[in-house]
């Protein structure tokens, strides 16, 4: 049997027994099995006469360990913050339009694609999960170590990855099955280059060696897939990076981005520069792929005005036909615009909410971090920058990527949830940590003459 096989095996036994006792182990599973796709891998092939579901088993063991620890999870004051409760909110919106919408057909009727409501329900489960285990900031750096090492992975199958097994010159098909799309695998490696770059200044000397590996080999990638999406998001973080970026630290920032992007120029190939050149042609000199994209948003819009309560989700690939008969069977390659036509103003405003109030739950924990000591203080306003600029990256790839049942959108929504609750109990630990020490004080202090005279 492969070593690699092997590893893989003790991996998931560990991680799912160990989330029987410490629930952040099957969390740690269930993210590193979602980067490394461990079903789609060669090395997998001497356990698939075994049907294990990786990832149904790694939620259902980490169900059970939430359970059994019940009583050791510190979620703060309300068991549901109103991020979750958007989330909440998003999901009753796809399942009522399943309700009231037309039957499916054709694309989410195949053989092993789930529907968009059933896909997000579990998605839904494992993210509520997520939020209420990552809760303080050990279990946060455990996670964020998985995302950043499988991001480094990733990035050494895509530079391992002959070029002969490329899609028209581009990657694709690389990691878990979210990643099969080319633009869906460069617009989640595009937004963990920013926590990565978190990493980096929260790290110490060995942490920043592995982020620095980390971050080439993700960049990489993104040139790699040659996805128009992930350079307009790459750009934006980039922007954010610098509007964002703490006063103290401006400076060094803004030389690391610099530095940044004289590496990423030197990944880069003419095919690369010659398909980003594309994003700014006027309408008579874009490629047939810009062209079809500018298309399909008419039509979407169009659809949209024919019915503002959307049209039912998963089912824009037998509606845009209609409208656009050469493009029948296509997506919109737009998250926000796949949500006002599939699920109608009221899906569209829920989702806008929810990266709204991401970014206001992050900018709240940034001031809250003044209240902690220096150290601690500093690694939460580094850790916050990171995901505000990751944030602002998935944010803009939406733009020209449809990522609206992808499951890592969901993890990034929801990690500011798992920020905001991994500093609240920081802070209730030092009031507690305060308290003590004045009791003490005053205790020592009123003592009487016996007292003293035994704690000599």
């Amino acid at each position: 049997m492969p070593l690699k096989t092997i590893l893989w095996a003790a991996f998931f036994v560990v991680t799912c027994l160990g989330a029987l006792w410490a629930p952040i182990f099957g969390i740690v599973g269930y993210t590193g099995h979602y980067c490394l796709g461990a079903d789609r891998q060669w090395w997998n092939v001497p356990l698939r006469p075994l049907a294990i579901r990786y990832s149904l088993t790694l939620a259902v063991f980490t169900g059970v360990g939430i359970m059994l620890n019940w009583g050791k999870l510190r979620f703060g004051r309300s068991i549901l913050c109103r991020q979750e409760k958007l989330i909440l909110l998003f999901l009753g919106i796809v399942w009522l339009m399943v309700a009231i919408g037309p039957k499916t057909v054709g694309h989410y009727t195949l053989p092993g694609i789930d529907h968009p409501s059933v896909k997000l329900t579990k998605i839904v489960i494992f993210v509520l999960m997520l939020t209420h285990v990552v809760a303080d900031i050990k279990s946060l750096d455990r996670l964020l170590w998985v995302l950043v090492l499988g991001s480094l992975i990733l990035g050494m199958q895509a530079w391992d990855t002959p070029y002969n097994s490329f899609v028209k010159g581009r990657l694709e098909s690389v990691g878990g099955p979210d990643f099969r799309e080319g633009n869906f695998f460069a617009a989640y490696m595009a937004t963990m280059l920013c926590l990565i770059g978190a990493q980096f200044l929260r790290s110490g000397k060995v942490g920043k060696v592995v982020c620095f590996l980390a971050g080439g080999f993700t960049a990489n990638a993104v040139v790699l897939t040659r996805s128009r999406g992930a350079m307009v998001g790459l750009l934006a973080g980039a922007l954010a990076a610098l509007m964002l970026a703490p006063r103290r630290y401006r400076a060094y920032i803004a030389v690391g981005l610099v530095l940044g992007a004289a590496g990423f120029w030197w990944l880069t190939n003419p095919q690369f520069i010659a398909r980003a050149g594309t994003i700014l042609q006027p309408e008579e000199e874009r490629d047939a792929a810009a062209q079809s994209r500018v298309v399909l948003w008419r039509a979407g819009l169009q659809i949209w005005k024919d019915h503002p309560l959307g049209v039912g989700a998963g089912n824009i690939f037998q509606t845009i036909g209609g409208y656009v008969p050469e493009q029948t069977g296509r997506d919109l390659h737009n998250t926000y615009l796949r949500c006002l036509t599939e699920l109608g103003i009221q899906g569209f405003l829920v989702f806008g909410l929810l990266v709204l109030n991401a970014f206001v739950i992050l900018r709240r924990v940034v001031r809250q971090a003044a209240d902690l000591p220096p150290p601690q203080g500093q690694r939460v306003v580094f850790l916050c920058y990171g995901m505000r600029c990751a944030l602002a990256t998935m944010a803009v790839c939406c733009l020209l990527v449809s990522l609206t049942y992808v499951e890592y959108v969901w993890w990034f929504l929801a990690l500011p949830v798992c920020v905001q609750r991994a500093v609240d109990n920081m802070l209730a630990d030092l009031k507690v940590d305060q308290v003590e020490d004045v009791g003490v004080t005053e205790w020592s202090s009123d003592a009487s003459p016996v007292g003293e005279a035994v704690l000599a």
